[in-house]
């Protein structure tokens, strides 16, 4: 996805909302051979890529950045909304470098779920997980998200993380016997 991001200068509080009320939202860039900048975005044109999203695709998705002369790769690593209206006040930009690691948050889809043998039966479905944080080799082996088929599943029956296929170049960070969703009874 395509963002034009600009160099942010002022530091005072006024400053900042200033920006926010002239429409743009002030940021941060950095990376592991980048001293940290200050920047600000257009949030009508960072709102509109926001909608082409799918839910829980954020900390995934590949920015391309232009940024004075240069094209930056890079991840969303923190965002900032205000409490009581979800506008976006700050956020922070991850820089990739095409040959270091990038651990991510990547999210877990549960497909099947209407057609479940166990929720059939009078079970509920109890999802533990909802992303698993991974670290790739680079920025080009990032997934998307990772699926998990739970059409089969019976009652009392769980999935872990180990069922999920793990790509070349990605490597989980959490162990791969936690589970990732259960089948469970009804009490009652």
């Amino acid at each position: 996805m395509k963002l034009k991001i600009f160099k942010r200068t002022g530091e005072k509080k006024s400053d900042i909302n200033r920006l926010r009320f002239t429409g743009e939202i002030p940021g941060v860039i950095y990376g592991a051979r980048r001293k940290s900048e200050n920047i600000k975005l257009n949030e009508a044109e960072f709102q509109a890529l926001m909608r082409d999203l799918k839910p829980g695709r954020l900390p995934t998705t590949l920015f391309e950045l232009h940024f004075d002369k240069e094209v930056l790769k890079a991840v969303v690593r923190d965002i900032q909304y205000h409490r009581t209206n979800y506008r976006i006040l700050h956020i922070d930009f991850g820089i990739l470098e095409p040959d270091l690691p990038v651990t991510v948050n990547v999210p877990i889809i549960y497909q099947g779920a209407a057609d479940c043998a166990g929720v059939k039966l009078g079970g509920f479905l109890r999802t533990v997980l909802r992303s698993i944080k991974v670290t790739c080799t680079n920025p080009n082996t990032i997934p998307s998200e990772f699926t998990i088929d739970i059409r089969n599943m019976q009652m009392m029956e769980s999935k872990r993380l180990s069922d999920i296929p793990m790509p070349e170049g990605v490597r989980p960070l959490a162990k791969l016997s936690e589970v990732a969703v259960v089948v469970a009874k009804k009490v009652g």
